[in-house]
């Protein structure tokens, strides 16, 4: 059948990751036996799958303020997914689509999607590619997308991660290498400020167990300004010795701690899709960027096409 979804497992030592072609998600990550992220037991359950959980999410991730921005003097109207605004590409962004997956044997894939000039309102065709490898513990995404016109693409993995493989994750502790963030209103859209986090709840520039920094359990979903170089973006640690490594090329990491979690589909056995189940740690490029100046740019044009390159590593420490 031509909606059906495939399934392809990678193994490297004590890693298996299992990636669908529905959505381009990553299904399952076991470390040791361990599952560190949540899922679906039943693949078709990510049919409908409304928190995006273990999606590649695009054309644009994250928020699009009214659901529209202007290119080139014409104004491009999206449809509305989050209120009045657009979140994650639409309702029918790329992790709800059939992508093409090309196996490459036990430690790589790659999955390919084809969206139209004008899909969920965006303009120009785009070839997009990701491809998956698992090396020893860590699993690196390498995304390209090519369009035939000027187009904004802002992609990125959006797995919910619990290294203590299930509970509640604010016993984690978090480190983001972010000297600044981009404030939001109410609405979880960016000011257009990228202010310094010294002095406020969002500094993560020493590790942070997050029952301690957030007693309020307010919970996180945040852009943070990632400073860059060559040492992690970002690391979580469960409180039993596992540890999460996060490397990108993107500017910006959504942080999200799973507040608005609540039950769905088929979890796998023992694991409880509550809130705080899981986090996030989405790289990726500013939230509504193209709507603010003076965020960094996410145009990309036939002579510059997108790439990103995000390595997550998990393993005991």
């Amino acid at each position: 059948m031509s909606d059906a979804i495939r399934r392809h497992v990678l193994r490297d030592g004590q890693t298996e990751v299992t990636v669908l072609s529905l959505g381009c998600c990553v299904q399952d990550w076991q470390v040791a036996g361990r599952r560190v992220v949540l899922g679906y037991a039943d693949p078709e359950d990510y049919r409908a799958n409304p928190k995006s959980m273990g999606m590649t999410v695009g054309r644009v991730a994250n928020r699009i303020s009214g659901g529209r921005f202007t290119l080139d003097g014409r104004t491009w109207d999206l449809p509305r997914n989050s209120g009045p605004n657009t979140i994650h590409g639409g309702p029918d962004g790329f992790g709800k689509r059939l992508w093409r997956m090309q196996p490459e044997g036990p430690r790589a894939v790659t999955l390919h999607l084809a969206s139209p000039h004008l899909d969920q309102g965006f303009p120009g065709a785009l070839e997009v590619s990701v491809r998956l490898t698992l090396d020893g513990a860590a699993l690196t995404w390498e995304m390209l997308a090519r369009p035939d016109r000027p187009t904004p693409v802002n992609l990125c993995q959006h797995l919910y991660f619990n290294l203590a493989g299930r509970g509640d994750i604010r016993d984690h502790r978090f480190h983001i290498a972010a000297e600044r963030y981009t404030p939001t209103d109410a609405a979880t859209l960016p000011t257009g400020e990228i202010l310094p986090v010294a002095g406020t709840r969002y500094d993560f520039r020493a590790p942070q167990r997050l029952a301690e920094i957030d007693p309020g359990r307010a919970g996180y979903d945040l852009n943070f300004a990632l400073d860059g170089g060559a040492g992690p973006a970002a690391t979580a640690d469960s409180p039993d010795g596992m540890r999460l490594r996060l490397w990108t090329d993107r500017p910006g990491l959504q942080f999200y701690t799973g507040a608005h979690l609540t039950p769905h589909g088929t979890p796998w056995p023992g694991v409880d899709h509550a809130a705080f189940g899981g986090f996030c740690m989405e790289a990726q490029d500013f939230p509504d960027a193209v709507n603010r100046p003076g965020f960094p740019p996410t145009l990309c044009t036939p002579d510059h096409p997108y790439r990103q390159r995000t390595t997550i590593e998990i393993a005991p420490t």
